[in-house]
């Protein structure tokens, strides 16, 4: 693989947390891997969110107590106003309403600080290919906690084909290639049950379609 190639597949990361040795750690581990380019850091949420609209990264590493603006926060306004940058919820808390607060306001990913270093990288390369990652102990608090308003019976035959996929980790790509259909369709669907669900992310997503018996819970990619 030529060098250009290599830089063109890296995955640039911002990392967001209020202690300075948490955020020396996450950047002198991940920048040894060539995958992850660390474009950007963090000591609280009100920059987290500025960094996020300056640098576009793949994806933010956000710690959830921060001053200033907390993680949930901050995570909540990069959604809305930088919708093209995933965000994996990294943090020592593993409280209900905490893990349901995040995924609410749109993390894809959440992973907890004690969890092994691979599971960190694998969460975000599943975060910035725009894929469902939790660790089990947060999947099982968002299963008991997280509900959706509306039924299956709203969406059509796709949607509920494109919302098992889904829940199974796959990207808009690689769920486009295993319906046979264009991946700008499969974002269209997407938006589409979502909106009928009254869901605000996929990860929501994945967690309704467990509930509907799309599929079994252990099928949901966590890490």
């Amino acid at each position: 693989m030529e060098e250009g190639d290599a830089d063109q597949q890296q995955i640039r990361v911002v990392l967001a947390d209020d202690h300075w040795v948490v955020r020396e750690g996450l950047r002198m581990y991940l920048g040894r891997d060539p995958e992850f380019q660390i474009v950007g850091e963090a000591e609280d949420g009100s920059e987290a969110t500025r960094l996020a609209a300056e640098l576009r990264p793949d994806v933010v590493v956000m710690d959830l107590l921060m001053p200033v603006m907390d993680g949930t926060a901050a995570i909540a306004a990069i959604r809305r106003d930088v919708p093209g940058v995933e965000i994996v919820a990294l943090t020592s808390v593993v409280d209900d309403e905490q893990v349901v607060a995040a995924v609410r306001a749109g993390a894809i990913g959440y992973v907890l600080k004690d969890s092994h270093g691979p599971e960190l990288k694998e969460a975000i390369r599943a975060a910035a290919a725009g894929r469902v990652h939790l660790s089990p102990s947060a999947a099982s608090r968002l299963l008991r906690e997280l509900r959706a308003p509306e039924g299956p019976e709203k969406l059509t035959e796709r949607e509920t084909d494109v919302l098992r996929l889904v829940s199974l980790g796959l990207s808009n790509k690689e769920i486009a290639r295993r319906l046979d259909i264009r991946e700008g369709t499969v974002k269209t669907h997407v938006s589409s049950l979502l909106g009928k669900l009254g869901l605000q992310s996929r990860t929501q997503a994945a967690l309704h379609a467990v509930r509907l018996g799309l599929v079994r819970a252990d099928e949901v990619e966590t890490t």
